[in-house]
């Protein structure tokens, strides 16, 4: 019982840690954001094709608990040890390669993957505009429902 608290909140943490590190995006100062948004379709487009979806189901190792002994006032009682399974789990193996596709794409067309801080509601100011403008200090990113990413100027 123990164990699966400590995944449990493990994996909670793990979730607020990625929602609040910083947001890579792509980045070509003066690009048309229209542009940018089209080219990072196609690249992840051309990358899917490449390197498609391949689901592998896995398992992790059974894990063994060992027994324990419970003495109370001179009785004693003896709770034997139990194993229990793994949990099941996919990876995508192609993941890594389509990420690396999808960024050299970008890259052949100039843009370059950087990592921005995540828009606050304090500092979420206006978009840069219909250009990606030079970044400075205030600059953040905000992922949007719909995956798309705008950099916004912190203002």
């Amino acid at each position: 019982m123990q164990r699966g608290f400590t995944v449990i909140s493990g994996a909670v943490l793990l979730a607020f840690t990625t929602a609040c590190g910083p947001l890579p995006v792509y980045y070509k100062q003066g690009a048309e954001v229209s542009r940018l948004q089209s080219d990072e379709l196609a690249c992840a487009t051309r990358a899917l094709k490449d390197a498609p979806v391949a689901n592998e189901i896995r398992q992790h190792p059974p894990v063994f608990h060992p027994g324990r002994q419970v003495c109370h006032n001179g009785n004693c009682h003896y709770y034997p040890g139990y194993w229990s399974e793994g949990s099941i789990y996919t990876v995508d193996v192609n993941k890594p390669l389509r990420q690396r596709l999808e960024t050299s794409c970008m890259a052949s067309k100039g843009y370059q993957q950087i990592a921005l801080k995540r828009c606050t509601r304090s500092s979420a100011g206006s978009p840069l505009g219909p250009r990606l403008a030079p970044l400075s200090e205030a600059s953040c990113a905000q992922r949007n429902r719909d995956g798309s990413t705008v950099i916004r100027s912190g203002g």
